[in-house]
């Protein structure tokens, strides 16, 4: 079992908090990355998207996970479980000091995730004149 955590950062001017809509534990915000096989290295062609609230069977066991896959080139089996209650925030304070918040982790057996896809579904929080939070979400349109 290995743990990635997923950090982020960005410029954040004006902005006084970065998260997913419901926030870092989301049960439906889509995390899309590519999957690479632990065993012959070969990376997915596409990204792989993963939930909280989608969990599959893992075949020849009683647990389930997020993403159970197999690999195109070799056959192996992998899989991805969410774990939540590991993320926080990116604030303006995080952000101006360089630093990178954590945003979830994830137990990949099989596979590594790699080349994380920023998407929609953000909430960004900014301080306008000093008296007004405002908050507005990032979405395709």
């Amino acid at each position: 079992m290995v743990n990635y955590m997923l950090m982020i950062t960005a410029d954040l001017e004006n902005i006084t908090s970065l998260q997913p809509q419901g926030g870092c534990d989301d049960p439906s915000f889509p995390y899309f990355f590519k999957v690479k096989c632990g065993r012959c290295g070969e990376l997915s062609q596409k990204e792989t998207c993963v939930t909280l609230n989608e969990t599959v069977p893992v075949p020849a066991s009683k647990g389930t996970a997020n993403l159970v896959q197999k690999c195109k080139f070799c056959g192996r089996e992998g899989t991805v479980l969410m774990v939540p209650g590991k993320g926080k925030l990116l604030t303006q304070e995080i952000s101006d000091i360089g630093k990178y918040a954590p945003l979830m982790m994830f137990d990949c057996r099989g596979y590594e995730p790699e080349g994380f896809v920023f998407g929609s579904g953000w909430k960004a929080e900014s301080v306008v004149n000093c008296r007004f939070i405002h908050a507005f979400s990032c979405s395709e349109t």
